[in-house]
């Protein structure tokens, strides 16, 4: 058991380095001698874990969509946190953060990485919408949601934000983004049963205080 969790801590040693050396020199100025470099180890040991620093970014992906749905589970289960917060805290949640953030997402959207920008949406379709039922299914207790359909509602919501609002997929200005954020909002509200703009505290997260400002 010991040898096993040693080459555990060797692995996340070599995606700790890789993850701040993506973050520094970008993930093609980044050389396996880098990474060998900085863990202190021999290039054996590292192919033993990683056949290739494509390898590595995979894992990269992997560690981060594992931390991004562990930290939206948690919001979601804070019941000291409002509904309408929680809700906002959960997506939020599901930004890539860490220091090779903006690495691993220039590196899925190149073209010859599309099967793994789809491993991606493949998980925060399959598991996004059932953390946010579960914060639903406590608005409709309190009467601020009426739906027979939390789940489905959730699993619509995330589909369409998934893809609308990815560059890759549907390119917008400013000014499009906005309307079509607007008109999100709008229309979660009908799916939940919601009172009209008692979501629209949602597009704070987004812009401006009425979501007229876009980043």
């Amino acid at each position: 058991m010991r040898t096993v969790k040693e080459a555990e801590e060797r692995k996340n040693e070599i995606l700790d380095a890789a993850d701040e050396l993506f973050g520094q020199k970008g993930f093609d100025g980044t050389s396996t001698n880098d990474i060998l470099a900085k863990v202190g180890i021999a290039r054996g040991t590292l192919y033993y874990h990683f056949k290739s620093k494509e390898d590595i970014m995979d894992a990269l992906i992997e560690r981060y969509n594992v931390r991004i749905l562990s930290a939206a589970q948690e919001v979601a289960e804070d019941k000291s946190i409002p509904v309408i917060e929680r809700i906002i805290r959960a997506v939020m949640a599901l930004n890539i953060s860490g220091g090779s953030s903006q690495e691993i997402m220039d590196h899925i959207h190149k073209p010859q990485n599309a099967l793994m920008h789809q491993k991606i949406h493949k998980v925060i379709i399959q598991g996004v919408p059932s953390i946010l039922t579960e914060i639903i299914l406590e608005g409709i207790e309190q009467g601020m949601f009426s739906t027979p359909y939390p789940f489905e509602c959730m699993e619509m919501v995330v589909i369409y934000a998934n893809t609308v609002f990815d560059d890759d997929m549907v390119a917008m200005t400013n000014e499009e983004r906005a309307s079509r954020m607007l008109a999100f909002i709008c229309n979660v509200e009908r799916l939940l049963g919601a009172e009209s703009g008692s979501l629209m505290s949602v597009m704070r997260m987004f812009g401006g205080e009425d979501g007229s400002s876009y980043e």
